[in-house]
């Protein structure tokens, strides 16, 4: 893999303007050890998917990711199903997947790591919106409810400014303003549909800033570890937040976990439940979540 494309957010994280040096030092540890990687930044939503299919079209060897969980997602909607690898150097305001991987938390740290990983084929969460006949590709976790309204109503501003703590406070504001809706889950591993007012579709452990939910999913598994939960108590939610934060959201009535390779959502009555993927606002219910098997090469660590 001599001819890499290194796709990169300018935009992405607090420490932007520092992006230049290190985008350069690991340009310079890369070609030590005989990848040259062109860079293209990336300029406005939607920009990464055309750059990564760009890329694979011109005969790139390997795709490397600089950015957030939002920018990975956009890069591998266009990646999705060809053979050339991704490799992530982590940046943005949360990067799921570089904490799963055990990437360093650092630009030129994780070029350093590259070279010495190996490519892994995996399989992808898809999502499809039956109201307007899109879909769209996951790597590491989508929902319904709470984390979507949340994504959803971001302030992208303070988002800018302040990082993770924009999805703090607005986690905070919809606690006292989200009605917590009900709606439809159906999936073969359950006994009939049952209702929910959150759901969680996992491929990773982790699920966004310092928390680890589905912690039975595994990326290189065929299938989601969802977490359904039923309350549309405000108090009970808050309730979850040490249990989840002490690894003990398992023991908790109204929460279950369970595997799946699909899962079908649909609202109840004329609430909007709004969805996410890799913490980016993607529309309402209904939709499908639907595990595709061999659908992207990944570079990751040599012990995993």
């Amino acid at each position: 893999m001599r001819h890499a494309v290194l796709i990169y957010n300018p935009l992405s994280g607090r420490q932007r303007a520092r992006r230049p040096v290190e985008l350069d030092i690991a340009r310079r540890i890369l070609l030590e050890a005989g990848i040259a990687a062109e860079t293209m930044p990336t300029r406005g939503r939607g920009s990464a998917t055309h750059l990564a299919r760009q890329a694979i079209a011109g005969g790139c060897e390997l795709v490397i990711c600089c950015g957030g969980d939002g920018t990975i997602n956009e890069v591998v909607n266009g990646m999705a199903g060809s053979a050339v690898p991704l490799a992530v150097l982590p940046a943005g305001t949360a990067n799921i997947l570089a904490k799963e991987l055990g990437i360093p938390w650092t630009i030129p740290g994780a070029a350093r790591l590259l070279p010495r990983c190996r490519p892994r084929r995996i399989a992808l969460g898809r999502m499809e919106r039956p109201a307007d006949k899109t879909a769209r590709f996951f790597v590491c976790v989508g929902g319904a409810g709470p984390d979507g309204v949340l994504v959803y109503s971001l302030d992208e501003e303070l988002k800018t400014h302040t990082g993770q703590g924009a999805y703090w406070w607005e986690g905070f504001r919809q606690m006292f303003r989200y009605r917590f809706p009900l709606f439809r889950v159906a999936a073969p591993e359950l006994a009939g549909a049952q209702t929910a007012s959150m759901v969680i579709v996992g491929r990773t452990a982790h699920y966004g800033g310092p928390f680890q939910i589905t912690t039975g999913a595994d990326l290189f598994e065929d299938c989601f570890e969802v977490v359904l939960v039923q309350t549309r108590s405000r108090l009970r939610y808050l309730s979850y937040l040490p249990s989840i934060v002490l690894h003990r959201l398992r023991r908790r009535s109204g929460v279950h976990f369970f595997k799946t390779r699909s899962l079908h959502c649909e609202p109840l009555g004329e609430a909007t439940v709004y969805t996410q993927l890799d913490g980016e606002a993607t529309g309402r219910l209904p939709c499908v979540f639907t595990i595709v098997p061999d659908a992207l090469t990944l570079m990751v660590p040599e012990q995993l």
